[in-house]
């Protein structure tokens, strides 16, 4: 059984741009995860909205005790932090009805 992880991604206004590019920087280190399956960064409609983040991991354990424990987390967390403001609350998800 697969999860999604789902956070609602707080982006200063004004940082898009270097968000995104730090977004593309950053995707290799989640794709090298045990564990990991996919991942979809989907921007806004309107000013001012989050951008909402999908991963897809065979468990939360993948996630949660894999990647998030691992030196490519550290890489993660210090290319794409510092433009959240709050920092995201992230959710799971299980199987589709």
């Amino acid at each position: 059984m697969a999860v999604i992880e789902h956070a609602l991604l707080p982006v200063r206004a004004g940082s898009e741009a270097a968000f995104e590019a730090a977004v593309a920087e950053a995707r290799p280190l989640i794709e090298a995860s045990p564990g990991f399956i996919s991942l979809q960064i989907r921007r806004p409609t309107g000013t001012g909205q989050p951008y909402l983040l999908l991963a897809e991991w065979r468990s939360i354990a993948d996630h949660r005790d894999g990647f998030r424990q691992s030196d490519r987390y550290q890489q993660w967390r210090a290319l794409l932090h510092r433009f959240y403001d709050p920092v995201p609350e992230v959710s799971y998800f299980g199987e589709a009805l």
